[in-house]
Formats: structure tokens, sequence, C-alpha cells
């Protein structure tokens, strides 16, 4: 193997300290291979260049390393730490990798006199109180409105609090104690807000002694009344704790894990109890498992002298580790973690170490914690199962559309489609989108949006002609360079700078537009003109009566029409990505026609601005638009309006 790579590298790799660390491969392009990590860096990457591994994934990857760095670490708990870390960033091509999610949204109990309960997802604020995370958002709404329910909490912003003068629905319907218009004393709210945190936490005897003991007060001092709502609250609690008394348990904070594997794919299955109420759970499907597992296998890590080498771990823990060791980085760890694989003593230490408190791995649970365990390994085999029955299905339907259109089918994973529409109201906000379909799924960090100016209103076909010279006139010019740069007759050459930039350049194989012959003429006309081919072009005509099924496909290249039948899978995938399109199209264009009609929310944003001077300056001006249009000194001349506020409502609108 060794006969493939550089001196310089064999001579890095000989020159390696016999110490922890972790190393990095880097191949031709600069791209991260793998990262891995080591007890002794020397022993372990030197294993790699100097046996015979054949053909396997494992001799695949070592015959692209030109590259590799190396980092010392104090210790196997660094190792680990900085190993993950560098997974996570710099996404390896072989190495087990969970993509970056959403964050986890949490509960807040926004800091105020009178705080309110909200939904949250973001960087955490120290003078605001925090609980979570929670696996999604219904989980945290659900907590919301129980809370709502049992200690009333306000959950209104602070600009509608602020110009109340008389109380909301919530309050009818005994979901608020209406704080903002004094129906409650803010000692009292304070203690609703003091219980609703420890209840939270997990600590509900507490909370019910304490409103036990508030009712006795009052009903002593014959506030029937006020005893009343108290025992309505425990009686509400009560409720709550007897509907979930399967999920409460003496654990306060537990994270279950379980993790299936089946079809080269995996599943990670993450249940949450967090205050000892069960808030359900999350699946994760990670990717390069198989790559991962083969060189984890290959990987000869014989480290003690004389030694065998040592087995390589099944491919559920080499999952599972993965998901810990990538979660916790960014994640509080509880804790407890109650796992369905045994994962390395030396994995628990370092996160332990990572998060400054002991975290406790169980194994082999017992009474709740293995009805949990056994939740999410059924939970985890469902979504994996899921898993493989829409990819199979994706895949066909891809294949389907290939072989429908005739277009070469032998690189279906990279099949790339993007898709165009119009949208606009009588004219006004026109925006065009563009989505785009690959790796047999819709991209959606790829979609694009289109606003289209410069034309009559309501001219769809102009439209189209500008968000087509957009998105494909540099791409056009790009290809058109990197062809005339290459050496006549070798569009491959010698090397991989060429060929990789026209890989970068390279069209979608496939363009959609929603609309008939009108608008693929136009599309033909603008490909023309950039020297692209016209058989990538297809328009989705709609059927007899515009019914779901009868579409047609229009050719820019001459073809006769194609009708795939209402049953086609080929069908199926050109109506969701027609469909994705408009959605995407008619989401943007809401919101910008939204924006320039009522941008009256606009001032509303604006600090010093309420309902009054809202429509103060609405009236004035004749709308928003009159509003921005007026300077400074024309502002200021709205009664209520001082100078400084004025400046404030033109920066913000301009």
């Amino acid at each position: 193997m060794s006969d493939v790579h550089s001196d310089q590298l064999l001579s890095e790799v000989a020159a390696l300290p016999q110490l922890p660390g972790v190393y990095r491969y880097f191949d031709a392009a600069g791209a991260v291979l793998y990262v891995g990590k080591a007890r002794n860096l020397k022993k372990r990457v030197a294993n790699y260049f100097q046996k015979n591994h054949g053909g396997t994934r494992i001799g695949h990857m070592i015959s692209k390393i030109v590259r590799m760095e190396t980092t010392v670490v104090r210790s196997e708990a660094e190792a680990l730490l900085l190993e993950n870390n560098l997974i996570k960033t710099l996404k390896p091509r072989y190495n087990i990798l969970f993509r970056d999610d959403k964050s986890y949204p949490y509960l807040k109990i926004a800091s105020h006199q009178f705080p309110r309960l909200a939904y949250y997802r973001g960087a955490v604020d120290k003078k605001h109180r925090y609980f979570g995370p929670y696996p999604s958002a219904w989980a945290v709404k659900e907590s919301i409105q129980l809370l709502q329910k049992v200690f009333r909490l306000r959950t209104c912003e602070d600009t509608v609090y602020a110009n109340r003068t008389r109380p909301c629905l919530l309050y009818q319907i005994k979901r608020c104690s209406g704080p903002c218009v004094g129906y409650v004393a803010p000692d009292v709210y304070a203690q609703d807000v003091a219980s609703a945190e420890a209840f939270l936490m997990g600590d509900t005897q507490l909370v019910l002694s304490k409103l036990e003991q508030r009712m006795t007060a009052h009903a002593e001092k014959l506030e029937f009344e006020q005893a009343a709502e108290l025992r309505n609250q425990m009686s509400a609690i009560s409720r709550v704790l007897h509907q979930q008394s399967i999920e409460i348990a003496s654990d306060k904070d537990v994270d279950i894990l379980a993790v299936k594997v089946q079809g080269g794919k995996a599943c990670v299955n993450l249940a949450m109890v967090r205050g000892g109420r069960h808030l359900g759970d999350r699946p994760y499907f990670p990717v390069h498992v198989e790559d991962a597992a083969q060189i984890h296998h290959g990987e000869l890590d014989d480290e003690e002298e004389g030694g065998p080498p040592a087995a390589a771990d099944p491919i559920e823990v080499q999952v599972l580790e993965a998901f810990i060791a990538q979660h916790y980085i960014d994640v509080p760890v509880p804790a407890t973690l109650v796992l369905s694989e045994q994962v390395g003593r030396e994995l628990i230490e370092a996160i332990s170490l990572q998060a400054g408190t002991r975290v406790t791995a169980v194994f082999q649970p017992r009474e709740q914690r293995r009805h949990w365990l056994e939740m999410a390994e059924t939970n985890a085999k469902l979504q994996l199962a899921r898993l493989l029955a829409e990819e199979g299905s994706q895949q066909a339907r891809t294949r389907a559309l290939a072989d429908a259109l005739e277009l070469a089918s032998d690189d279906l994973d990279n099949f790339r489609v993007e898709c165009f529409d119009i949208s606009h109201t009588a004219g006004e906000a026109t925006q065009a989108s563009c989505v785009v379909f690959e790796h047999h799924a819709m991209q959606n960090k790829e979609y694009r949006r289109y606003n289209i100016e410069g034309i009559t209103p309501g001219d769809d076909y102009a439209a189209m002609r500008q968000v087509l010279h957009r998105r494909y006139g540099k791409l056009a010019e790009a290809m058109a360079a990197e062809t005339d740069a290459l050496p006549p007759g070798d569009a491959e050459s010698d090397g991989s700078e060429a060929p990789v930039k026209i890989k970068a350049a390279r069209m979608p194989d496939l363009v959609l537009v929603d609309g008939g012959k009108g608008q693929v003429s136009m599309a033909r006309e603008v490909f023309s003109e950039l020297g692209l081919p016209l058989s990538l072009i297809v328009g989705v005509e709609k059927g007899e009566g515009r019914k779901v099924g009868l579409e047609e496909l229009v050719f820019a290249d001459g073809r006769e029409k194609v009708y795939l039948g209402k049953d086609s899978a080929a069908l199926m995938l050109v109506a969701q990505i027609r469909d994705e399109a408009h959605r995407f199209a008619i989401t943007g264009m809401r919101a910008k026609r939204a924006k320039v009609r009522v941008g009256g929310s606009q001032l509303e944003d604006i600090p010093g601005i309420g309902p009054k001077r809202r429509a103060r300056l609405l009236q004035r001006f004749g709308g928003i638009r009159g509003v921005a249009a007026a300077s400074v000194e024309d502002i200021a001349s709205v009664e209520g309006i001082a100078s400084d506020l004025a400046e404030e409502i033109y920066k913000a609108l301009h």
C-alpha cells in the first residue's frame, strides 16, 4: 500500500510519537476522509500504511490519502472528545455521522414582574429560566397548555401585555389569572410561578404540600374563594399525575437510547424524561454506517506489544457510541442514560468530564426504566422500517421518472431536478421559486426565491424568462469557460482540477417548469440564448379540467407530449416536486405581499409604538407605504411622536 503514497507522508507517519492523539486523513481535493483516535498514534496510523487491505472499503480509503494531520492529547478521554468534535465539524466521508438537526426546543419562563411561559429555541439567556430540552415542539406546547390549566400563567408577548385594557379570552376560560389588568397580586402570581417551576423539575409532592398550606391559610381567614382556587389547582395536578401514572418514577432527568441496524441503515431513538415526565422521543438516522463499520473492523489496534488484535465492536455499539459522543457535545447530558447496548466505560467518563457532573449509564434496566427502554426499542424498529420503506419507494420513483423521460439512469443517487414556479396576487409581490430534488429527496437547503422586478404586472412569461436567466446565466458562462480551458478533445485530462470544476458547475439533469407550451417556449428561448441543451426542459401541463392525475409533460426539444398515467410512480414524483415549488413560491409571495400591504405590524415591532400611535401614523399617511415615504420631520409632526421616536420609525422602515 505504501507505494501509492508520497515519501513525505510516509516519513511523517514514521515520525509520529507513541502518545494518545487524534489523526485526520485528507484526499487530493483537501476533503476530510476520516477522523480517528488512538492510544498510540504511531502504532495505529502505521498499521494503515503497512498492511495490505486489498479492495476493501478501508483499502479504498487509504488509497485516497495524500495528507494527514495529527493532534497529541493528554488522555484517551481528551482524544475521544476531540475526535467527535472534529467529526461533527469536518463531516468526514468514512465516519459514522449524525447530521446536525435543529436545536432542541425549551420551555422558557421569561424574566418579568409577571413572568410569561414561552416556547423557545436558540441561545440561552441567563436572565430567564429554561426547562428542557424537549424532544419536539409538540412536547413543549403540551407542557405549556398543562401549566396554563394548573397555574394560569400568562403566555402573551410583552407588547400585547403592556397594551391590554381588559382581560383576553384566556382569562375567560381560566387559562390565565389576568395580571395584565391587575386581577392577581404580584406575590400570588410569584407563588404560582414558583410552583410551576417546581412542577417542571419533578417536585410534585412539594408543590401539592405548599398549595395545601396556602389553601388552609385562606380557609382559616374565611377567604373561601381563594381557597377554592387552590383546591382546584391541586385537583388539576392530581388528575395530571393520575393520567401519567405509568410515566412517573423516582427518576427526574433520564435519556433513553435504543439503536437498531438493518439493511445498511441505522436508527437511534432518543426518549426523554424530564422532571419525572416522559416527554416523547425523537429518531436519528446516521450516514456512512457501512463504510465506517468496515473501517472499524479493519483497524488493527494492536497497541499492546505481542497481544492479539482487539475485536471489533458490534455495529450497534459503534453507532450508539458515535451518537452519544456527537450528540452531547451541544446538548446538556442528564444524570442517567438508559442504553440498549453496553458502550465503553471511557466514553461515559469522557462525557462526564465534559459535562462537569457524574453521568451514570444503565445497560440492563429494571422496572420503569425497562419499560422505557422497551418503548424506545420498539420505536427505533418502527422508524427504521419506515425509513427503509420510504427510501425504497423514493428510489423507485426516481428510476421511473428517468425511464419515462429516457434519461441516463446509471447514477440515480445524483439525479438532480430543479423546478420553477411563479406566484403573485394580481401582479403584486411577484416571486419565482426554485426547488431542488436530489439524492431521492427534496433538498430544502438549496431552495431559492427570486424577487421579480421590471416586468409588466402579471406577465408570468417575462417572470419565467428573468428567473431562468438569473439561475443559469452565470452557470452557462462558467461551463463555457471551463470547457475552453481544457486541452482540445481531452475533457478528462490528466489531473482532477478541471473535471472537479465542471462537476461543480454542472446543470441539473431535468428542469421542470410549472406550465404548458407557453412557459416551455419561454424556457426554450432562454436556453437557446445561453447555449444550454433544450432536452433538459420539461413543462407540466394541466390536464382536462385541471384535474390531478391528468397532467401531461411538454418538451422543449420538439418531442410529443407524454401522459404518464394517474397511477404512475414517475407522475407522483413530478407532482411532488411541482407542488413543493408551488408551496414554496406561495409562502414567499404571501410574506412579501403582507410586508408591502399591511406592514403596519412592522410599526408595532418598534419600541414605543402601540396601537394608538400606529393608528395615528397609518391614518395620517394613508398606510404603511405612506409612512415609509415620509421624512423624519413629517413623522414627528404626528401627535404623540417625538423626534427621536420619529427617527427610529424612519430607520425601521428603510
